[in-house]
């Protein structure tokens, strides 16, 4: 179990980087304080923050790997309802399915559906045990 939980946190954390990555890559592209296309200035702070973000909760998922998952889980799913609630209400001519079509919402749904239906694997598979510290000698 621990080696399947390990195999699940990977994958997790490879595309919280790449989540990372891009937003990174936006950063740099348009500058840290650019509007995201005139979206309201809180989505901006919270889409720039995700450059920080994601790699910080990919890292916990190996040196804090209970933290780590709540924080994935928490993670994509205020993502995905973020993104879509922003999309939603840019929403003008009735376009909403169209927009919400946009391939980087749909693989960031499907990646909240992984986690959800993977998390069950993650949790149970990290070692709880606490190494016993050595003894010291005087």
């Amino acid at each position: 179990m621990q080696r399947h939980s390990l195999i699940v946190r990977g994958i997790w954390a490879t595309c919280l980087l790449i989540g990372g990555l891009s937003h990174a890559r936006t950063l740099i592209q348009h500058g840290l304080l650019w509007d995201y296309g005139g979206a309201a200035k809180a989505s901006g702070i919270y889409w720039s923050s995700l450059t920080i973000i994601d790699p910080a909760v990919a890292a916990l998922l190996f040196v804090r790997p209970k933290v780590g998952i709540v924080g994935t889980i928490v993670l994509i799913t205020t993502n995905v309802i973020h993104n879509v609630t922003v999309t939603a209400l840019a929403d003008t001519a009735g376009d909403f399915l169209a927009r919400a079509a946009n391939p980087f919402i749909g693989s960031q749904i499907v990646f909240m559906v992984f986690v959800l239906a993977t998390a069950r694997i993650a949790w149970l598979g990290v070692d709880d045990r606490r190494q016993p510290e050595p003894s010291r000698s005087v």
